[in-house]
């Protein structure tokens, strides 16, 4: 994902119930290089959204939205961590996904191996896509929660939001890319009408719909909580910003930065 002087500049939306237990993004204690949010939910714990190591292993879930969901499913948080914490490589822990991923509820996983001396490789299964896990060239892409790049409206709008600011990267300081990109993530325009999103959520997303068709989900209790923006740029230097709800108030955030090299 050659895009000037970043390998990867990355900006995620976590949506979730607010009161659902979770911890902010830092490095595990016992596992001192893995970088990530943490889920708190019981029978949940320790499963994860998207995180990062120190060594470049890279990971990012995103729900499959389906009208009904197995609540005797395996958590899927752990597809997120179990590969933070293996030793396999992107390809070989998605072939290992891809055969399991029946005994989870819908979903979209990305799994990477960043390394600026070998380069870098990215690869992506969704679950519902019937097919196996796919390598991705450089270049721009957009997930929420349908399969890669489905054009839902929001996406194509969060994507061109995204790319304005890409075309720019080369010439603002980083700091202000961070800034540019949570902004995007905070856009709350409902992007309308949108059949798909209709049709594959059926009625459970339609009282939802208009909150539900914006980047930034805003319902009652429900909603946009995390925004994380990931940035590795050509020297190996990984500027890990995550911004997070607190106490379940949609008025109080907090802002943490972590920033390392690579180690290979």
């Amino acid at each position: 994902m050659d895009m000037g002087p970043y390998g990867l500049i990355l900006a995620a939306n976590r949506d979730e119930f607010y009161h659902r237990p979770s911890k902010p993004a830092d490095f595990w204690g016992s596992h001192n290089e893995i970088l990530s949010g943490l889920d708190m939910e019981t029978g949940k714990e320790g499963g994860t959204w998207l995180g990062i190591t120190k060594r470049g292993k890279f990971s990012a879930l995103t729900n499959y939205l389906q009208p009904k969901i197995d609540v005797n499913a395996k958590g899927r948080g752990a597809l997120v961590a179990n590969f933070l914490t293996s030793d396999l490589d992107s390809f070989s822990y998605m072939k290992k996904v891809s055969a399991e991923g029946h005994l989870y509820n819908a979903f979209n996983l990305l799994a990477a191996d960043f390394n600026n001396t070998k380069g870098d490789v990215v690869y992506y299964y969704g679950s519902k896509a019937k097919r196996e896990p796919i390598q991705l060239k450089p270049g721009l892409y957009g997930l929420s929660c349908s399969l890669l790049d489905t054009p839902w409206m929001k996406l194509q709008h969060g994507k061109n939001l995204f790319a304005d600011i890409i075309k720019k990267s080369q010439d603002i300081a980083r700091e202000d890319l961070v800034q540019e990109l949570i902004k995007v993530m905070n856009n709350e325009e409902p992007q309308l009408p949108d059949p798909a999103i209709e049709e594959q959520g059926q009625d459970f997303v339609r009282p939802i719909l208009n909150s539900y068709s914006a980047v930034c989900v805003r319902c009652p209790g429900y909603g946009t909580r995390t925004n994380t923006i990931v940035l590795i740029d050509g020297e190996g230097h990984v500027t890990f910003t995550e911004r997070t709800m607190l106490n379940c108030d949609i008025t109080q955030w907090k802002i943490s930065t972590h920033q390392f090299k690579l180690q290979h």
